[in-house]
């Protein structure tokens, strides 16, 4: 299997035959028969309860993926699932999440579910997805995420079966016992049938599905996308799908001897189908470090240990993680290291630099979308990385930059015109994309191709930037907040008349939420009183202002709408001006303008030592200049 260098060679690849005609898996049981069988014997799943490079751990080789899988795919179908029935999970990352994720896909839809969600927003997800199955933890010392499922479940009448599992079998005494005493004892408030996973795992048959399994192409995941307000949305991903992610990963990336190292969570798409499912097609190792990840305990001061200890190849990070690595010496071994990628937001330049000079290793960047199952682009591992681009679209997968023509229809933009970014391949489901009808309405140009919301350019190589949003997510560190929560609580307040929300350049998060309020005429409120506000009305922690700033009047559009463009430019601004003082340099932004192919550019006055510059702004991703002298 090779990789690519640029787009002929994936032009190349998608001459050889159709996706039709490459005979892939049809079902997810297929897909892991195919992989127990090449690779039977080889480790497949690794996973670590803490942190530490001598720490226990347990590996499951493919031949017991294959058996946990059908055997947690068994108790499902048991317990009523059927093809179109739901299996949702809300946990952290163990080696149970991997196979209760796949059985879910094999016995019915599996529906992941963020754990770090509060219990009215995990309630909102299985009433939306009808789950009539909760897998989750049972109580365990310093989470209180049993609890949370079960407030969940009391509002979710669906749910008929929630199955624990217990964390304690990772531990040795004296820590077992340490556990054992420690364990919060939590009351069961639902009407649910409370069951523990491993007991009843163990009664199902490892070397046979119980029921046929069904070869046409169907749904067999649902992920919720977001999730910062009461009702999500929740995207249906098929199973050729699935296979098609992991065809990619295999096709173009890894091989049968890689160990890759993936501190992400299983609820979200990227360990789930880059990663996960491409392990499956190519037979490699996957490691996944504490129930957090990167949040774990310890992880970041033992991240190089682990890459020594497991012999890593390639490792999995967001720019957030990134960050907080490159802050720490690199104290181990890590020359087996290939390759690293980067994904769910944008990365900043100097941080590509920096882990490039510390380890050798350039950081593979890329794009995809929860609704397009998730790949869409990434830069040609064995060719040219452009800084700022997300990279060539994948074999198979047809990107447009189209704008509306104002008629209804679209027209095509030309090379380096910016547009909307939309997408065809065997990710996205056409038509169906949500599993809300109404949400699907308008979401497709031509009938065929995702309008993904995003705005971007195609250059004359192929490569794909994006400069923008055409929605207005505010992306902090990967997690999507939707300014209309930030907005609505604001607005919730007597003194306030209008309220625009967006994200503000971070150097760890990409983006925080920051607010610009216009206060009704006559009335008097502090800044710092609307902060308070907002923490006591905004229900999620990650979507509360970092800051709020009152203004006499905010910018608006023709029709009195807020023009955010606008208070972006104040808060680059402002964040700009801040870092360059505190790096004690003399340039500062003097305006903000919109560059066609960069989006907003910070211009800086008077100029001065340019590298001393970009080492402060280069944590950032907007872009910046010297302001051109008269």
């Amino acid at each position: 299997m090779g990789s690519f260098a640029n787009l002929a060679d994936i032009k190349a690849i998608e001459a050889e035959k159709t996706w039709e005609a490459r005979g892939a898996a049809r079902s997810i049981h297929e897909f892991l028969s195919r992989a127990k069988a090449a690779h039977g014997a080889r480790p497949a799943v690794s996973y670590q309860l803490t942190s530490g490079p001598q720490d226990a751990s347990e590996t499951l080789t493919w031949a017991d993926l294959h058996a946990r899988t059908t055997q947690a795919a068994n108790l499902f179908r048991s317990l009523g699932v059927g093809e179109r029935d739901v299996v949702a999970y809300v946990l952290p990352n163990c080696s149970e999440t991997v196979f209760t994720l796949l059985g879910g896909m094999v016995a019915g839809i599996a529906n992941p579910i963020n754990p770090l969600l509060e219990a009215e927003q995990i309630s909102a997800i299985l009433r939306e997805t009808k789950a009539k199955v909760v897998v989750t933890l049972r109580a365990f010392p310093k989470t209180e995420l049993s609890a949370k499922v079960a407030e969940a479940v009391k509002h979710a009448p669906s749910v008929k079966t929630v199955l624990e599992i217990d964390l304690l079998r990772y531990l040795k005494p004296p820590k077992k016992w340490i556990a054992h005493f420690l364990r919060p004892k939590g009351t069961v408030s639902h009407s649910a049938n409370v069951k523990s996973f491993h007991a009843e795992l163990k009664r199902q048959p490892a070397d046979r599905l119980t029921f046929t399994d069904q070869t046409a192409d169907r749904v067999a995941a649902y992920f919720h996308t977001g999730g910062t307000t009461g009702m999500p949305k929740v995207a249906q991903h098929k199973v050729s799908g699935m296979v098609y992610n992991g065809w990619l990963g295999h096709r173009l990336l890894f091989r049968e001897t890689d160990i890759v190292l993936c501190p992400l969570p299983l609820f979200h798409v990227f360990a789930v189908y880059p990663i996960l499912m491409s392990m499956i097609a190519s037979g490699a190792h996957v490691v996944f470090p504490t129930p957090a990840g990167y949040r774990g305990d310890g992880v970041f001061d033992n991240f190089w240990k682990l890459i020594e200890r497991w012999k890593v190849t390639y490792m999995v990070t967001v720019p957030t993680a990134l960050a907080a690595l490159m802050q720490r010496p690199i104290n181990a071994d890590v020359s087996t290291l290939r390759g690293a990628f980067s994904g769910s937001a944008p990365l900043p330049i100097e941080l590509f630099n920096r882990f490039e000079k510390a380890t050798g290793v350039q950081i593979v960047e890329g794009y995809g979308l929860t609704e397009c199952t998730c790949l869409v682009s990434v830069n040609p591992p064995d060719g040219n990385k452009k800084i700022g681009s997300v990279g060539i679209p994948f074999p198979y997968t047809h990107v447009r930059i189209l704008n509306t023509d104002g008629t209804g229809g679209f027209r095509e933009a030309g090379v380096d015109e910016v547009g909307e970014i939309c997408v065809a391949n065997p990710g996205v489901f056409e038509g169906s994309t949500y599993t809300e009808v109404d949400k699907n309405r308008t979401l497709f140009a031509e009938g065929r191709y995702l309008r993904t919301g995003d705005l971007g350019r195609l250059d004359g190589d192929g490569y794909l930037f994006i400069t923008g949003r055409a929605k207005d997510l505010i992306i902090r560190g990967g997690h999507n907040i939707d300014p209309a929560v930030i907005e609505e609580a604001l607005m919730g307040h007597e003194a306030v008349s209008f309220v625009g929300a967006i994200g503000q350049p971070d150097a760890h998060s990409g983006e925080l939420p920051c607010a610009y309020v216009e206060l009704v005429a006559g009335a008097t409120v502090t800044e710092a009183a609307l902060l308070d506000y907002a923490k006591a009305h905004i229900h999620e922690r990650a979507a509360v202002p970092k800051h709020i700033e009152i203004l006499s009047e905010l910018p608006k559009t023709a029709v009195g709408k807020v023009f955010k463009p606008d208070l972006r430019r104040r808060a680059i601004i402002r964040i700009y001006n801040a870092a360059l003082a505190e790096a004690g340099l003399a340039p500062r932004v003097v305006e903000v303008v919109e560059d066609k192919k960069r989006g907003l550019v910070a211009r800086l006055s008077p100029q001065g030592d340019t590298a001393a510059v970009q080492a402060v702004l280069g944590q950032f991703t907007q872009a910046w200049e010297w302001q051109a002298k008269a």
